[in-house]
């Protein structure tokens, strides 16, 4: 990655309709794993997303718990914020799309793309539900693809093919709500002109060489098909068109897909608001230095490396028809989508109405953060389609976190507690020591390096192979073994070979603190760091913001903290003589039992 200072990490919206599984967690762990590793490194991060609370999904959850939009979308606010803060995860701010903010950024967005000849009116067919009279978006109508023949493509895309459909292109077409078969009537709306950006959006991605190749082909396979893209839609529930005629009107808004991807931009510009400087987003929007990664599931890429950057050009007066930046100014296209696969659950795919689901609030109600943050970290979807098993979460948990990593703590620390009282000094070094601390003092570059790109699976996978290479030196050089001999040379040798382990678990804590930051802190202390929990990897904290939004709410909660006191991503030398005391077991080994009765509980439906 080139140098940069500013870093944005735009995470995806999650839908405020419901609690969020660790199908979910699969794409939001890396973007946290991302960020803290980008501040270890020097830089300045800002990490924003928030519940995505217009659309379908939240008027559904609404009408099935026979409550208001308003309510679904408090309520499930509130548990999400809940959920992702328990996960550790690092925001500089979670907000929500229902802020009056968010709706003012959204209105001037559109507003500069209309400005600019990139939105036009047009009158066309949409699909109604016979039974219930309302707007059935694209996303919600199934049907067989025309193109390939697939039998569940959507109305806006078929996932088997990639290409962008109509719903009106389905065949068979059906509501995804009810299975009832949608009504087709004439209805005048905007649309973004993408053809527009065909040139200037082909030359963008060509020039997106560091993307994941997955990424990247679908990306550049979606210029081939590219159709003006409705943004307005005959719903009741969203942010008002901002035009004379419309803004009032109860059945038209700007559709959700639209107005969630701009979210990123607004939630960067309330982050500014909240620290007091209202321009401190600029930087990270509208420098040559700045560089914005975008992590999401793949069934989003078309949003992020085709339609957003479309739009963000759009406003910035870069396309066909020319034209000039908007009050923002221009602003910047994503620098890289950062997409992961699917993740399935014991050979299904989630599914919350089959009970084929793992809440992250249940989960995190028996395990440890950190257990999941590992899982998905090393066995995750990062670059194909993944398969989480009980078993196997049990055994990475077991043999990798505390056999492994837990044990080599457990097993320094103690020895050297019990038998010097602190970190000794070290002597001269021997051939396998000096080859251990290089190999660990070199980790910092490679990982590093993996990290930046993204490849956090590889980058585990070599801070893990150290972890393994300092075990077995131990075993090698089994120090419990020289004190019994009473010679001063074999104590000294004892101390050196201590202080060797001791520095490689050290770093190794540095290295594994952006994936496992509650546990690496937790090290931190035990080696004599700084006696507050938080200090060396810090951790979020939930605000409420007495503040109302454009829905009514009188308040609503926020994540956000103050990162900037963490560890360094270098190798710091532990200073001798440091306090040591015997630790307690850093990980739970997880008894045999649990899979049997997470099956179980699975079966049950929960």
């Amino acid at each position: 990655m080139p140098d940069s200072s500013h870093i944005l990490a735009a995470v995806a919206w999650p839908y405020a309709s419901g609690p969020r599984h660790i199908g979910h967690a699969a794409a939001y762990v890396p973007s946290d794993v991302f960020s803290r590793y980008q501040r270890m490194a020097g830089n300045k991060v800002l990490m924003v997303s928030g519940t995505d609370e217009h659309g379908t999904p939240i008027t559904v959850a609404a009408d099935k718990a026979g409550t208001s939009t308003q309510e679904i979308a408090d309520r499930y606010n509130r548990l999400i914020v809940e959920d992702l803060h328990s996960l550790g995860l690092s925001y500089d701010l979670f907000t929500r799309t229902t802020t009056t903010n968010h709706y003012s950024v959204v209105q001037e967005i559109f507003t500069g793309l209309l400005a600019n000849g990139y939105v036009f009116p047009r009158t066309t067919l949409g699909a109604i539900s016979p039974s219930t009279g309302r707007t059935l978006p694209d996303r919600y109508i199934e049907g067989t693809c025309p193109i390939c023949g697939y039998d569940s493509a959507r109305g806006d895309q078929c996932d088997n093919c990639g290409n962008q459909l109509d719903a009106t292109d389905l065949i068979d077409p059906r509501s995804r709500i009810n299975g009832e078969k949608p009504k087709f009537v004439e209805s005048e709306q905007y649309f973004l002109d993408l053809p527009a950006f065909a040139e200037v959006l082909g030359t963008y991605l060509q020039s997106r060489d560091s993307w994941r190749p997955n990424v990247l082909k679908f990306s550049l396979n979606l210029l081939d098909d590219l159709k003006p893209r409705a943004i307005t839609r005959d719903l009741d529930w969203g942010v008002p068109v901002p035009l004379e005629g419309w803004r009032d009107r109860p059945d038209k808004k700007l559709y959700v897909w639209f107005d969630a991807v701009v979210g990123y931009l607004s939630a960067s510009i309330e982050w500014a608001r909240r620290t007091g400087d209202p321009d401190a987003w600029r930087p990270f929007w509208q420098s040559e230095q700045a560089r914005g990664y975008y992590f999401m599931g793949k069934d989003n890429i078309v949003f992020h490396a085709e339609i957003w950057p479309a739009m963000l050009l759009g406003y910035s007066g870069i396309g066909a028809r020319g034209g000039t930046p908007g009050p923002l100014g221009a602003l910047d296209r994503p620098y890289e989508v950062v997409s992961s696969e699917f993740l399935t659950m014991e050979g299904k795919q989630f599914s919350s109405s089959r009970g084929v689901v793992i809440e992250i609030r249940d989960l995190l109600s028996r395990y440890d953060a950190d257990a999941l943050r590992y899982y998905l970290s090393v066995a995750g979807p990062e670059t194909q389609d993944t398969d989480f098993t009980w078993a196997e979460f049990r055994r990475r948990n077991n043999d990798e976190l505390a056999d492994s990593w837990g044990n080599l703590v457990n097993r320094s620390i103690s020895l050297a507690a019990r038998n010097f009282r602190a970190v000794p000094a070290a002597g001269a070094l021997s051939d396998a020591d000096a080859t251990l601390l290089a190999a660990s003092k070199a980790a910092f570059g490679s990982v590093g390096e993996l990290l930046g790109r993204s490849r956090q699976k590889a980058a585990i996978g070599e801070v893990m192979k150290i972890v393994g290479d300092a075990n077995r030196y131990i075993s090698d050089q089994a120090p419990w073994t020289l004190p019994k001999t009473g010679r001063a040379e074999d104590l000294e040798r004892m101390g050196t070979i201590l202080n060797v382990a001791l520095q490689v678990v050290d770093d190794c804590k540095t290295l594994l603190t952006p994936f496992l930051p509650a546990s690496s802190d937790t090290v931190h202390r035990l080696l004599g760091g700084a006696g507050e929990p938080g200090e060396w990897a810090p951790m979020p904290e939930v605000v409420e913001v007495d503040e109302p939004t454009a829905i009514g709410s009188p308040s609503y909660p926020v994540i956000t903290g103050d990162y900037t006191g963490g560890g360094r991503w270098e190798s710091t030398p532990l200073p001798v003589g440091r306090s040591l005391s015997a630790p307690t077991p850093l990980f739970r080994k997880l008894d045999a039992s649990i899979v049997d009765d997470e099956l179980a509980r699975l079966a049950g439906g929960g």
